[in-house]
C-alpha cells in the first residue's frame, strides 16, 4: 500500500494521506505507474464526457489539457521544460545539468511547452468520441510505463536526486509488474490495436533515453518528465494511422 501511495505522490497532485518516506518502497512504487495513469485516464474520460455535455468541442479539449495539468500539479511539463532548455542548449554535458537544476524557465523550455501544449490540444480536438474516451483511459497509462522503462533501464546522471532513489532501487521485477499492468489495461480497452501504441511507446521512450544518456551521461527526475510528455504527443500523433491501418476507427469503435 505504501509503495501505491508514493506512486500517486510521485505522479499527482491529488488529496492523499501522508505516509512515511521509504527507499524500498519509492523503488517498488514504479510497478504501479501504469496503474495510477489508468486512474488519471479515468478522471480524464469522465471530465471528456461531462465537458461534451456542456461545451462544444474546443473547449472540452482545452479543458482535457487542463485536467492533465491540473491533476499532475504539471511537474512533467516542469521537467519537460527543464529538459529543453538543458538538451537544447548546446552546452557541455555538466552545464546543461546545471541549467536543468535552474529554477528559472529559458526561451528553448517556453518555446518546447508552447508547442507541446499545442499539439496536445489540436490531437485531442480532432478525436472522434468513441475514440477519446478509449484514448484517455490508456494515454496516461502508458505514458507512466514509459517511466517506469526510463526509471529501470537506463543510469542516473547526478550522484544524488529523489530520481535517484527510484533508479537505484527498481529493477526488472518491478519493469515486469508495470508492463503486466499496461498491456492488461490496454487490451481490455483498445484490443489488439492497442498493442502497436505500446510497442511505439516502448520504442520511443527507448531511442528518447538512448539519446539523453548519450547527452548528459544518464537521465534525471527532469527527463522522466521529459520522456511522459514526450510519449503521450507521440502516441496522439499515432492514433489515427495505427488503428486505421489495423482496422480503421469506425469499424473498430
Amino acid at each position: 500500500m505504501k509503495s501505491i501511495l508514493l506512486a500517486f505522490y510521485q505522479l499527482t497532485r491529488l488529496p492523499l494521506p501522508n505516509v512515511d518516506f521509504d527507499e524500498k518502497a519509492c523503488g517498488r512504487s514504479t510497478l504501479y505507474f501504469p496503474a495510477v495513469g489508468l486512474f488519471l485516464g479515468v478522471l480524464l474520460a469522465s471530465l471528456a464526457w461531462a465537458a461534451g455535455f456542456l461545451f462544444p468541442a474546443g473547449i472540452k479539449a482545452a479543458l482535457i489539457v487542463v485536467g492533465m495539468v491540473v491533476l499532475t500539479g504539471g511537474m512533467h511539463l516542469d521537467g519537460f521544460m527543464d529538459s529543453v532548455d538543458g538538451l537544447f542548449s548546446g552546452r557541455p554535458r555538466e552545464r546543461k545539468l546545471e541549467i536543468m537544476r535552474d529554477s528559472r524557465v529559458g526561451a528553448f523550455g517556453v518555446i518546447g511547452v508552447i508547442c507541446l501544449l499545442l499539439l496536445k490540444y489540436n490531437l485531442l480536438l480532432e478525436l472522434p468520441d468513441g475514440v477519446l474516451f478509449k484514448v484517455l483511459l490508456v494515454l496516461p497509462a502508458i505514458s507512466r510505463w514509459g517511466m517506469s522503462i526510463a526509471v529501470i533501464a537506463f543510469p542516473y546522471a547526478r550522484p544524488d536526486g529523489l530520481g535517484k532513489v527510484y533508479a537505484v532501487q527498481s529493477g526488472s521485477r518491478e519493469l515486469a509488474g508495470s508492463t503486466i499492468i499496461t498491456a492488461v489495461a490496454v487490451a481490455l480497452i483498445l484490443g489488439l490495436q492497442g498493442a502497436w501504441l505500446v510497442a511505439l511507446a516502448a520504442f520511443a521512450a527507448w531511442v528518447a533515453g538512448k539519446k539523453i544518456v548519450k547527452e548528459l551521461g544518464g537521465l534525471t527526475g527532469d527527463t522522466y518528465g521529459f520522456i511522459n510528455e514526450l510519449l503521450e504527443v507521440v502516441l496522439l500523433l499515432a492514433v489515427y494511422p495505427i488503428l486505421r491501418w489495423t482496422c480503421g476507427f469506425h469499424s473498430v469503435f
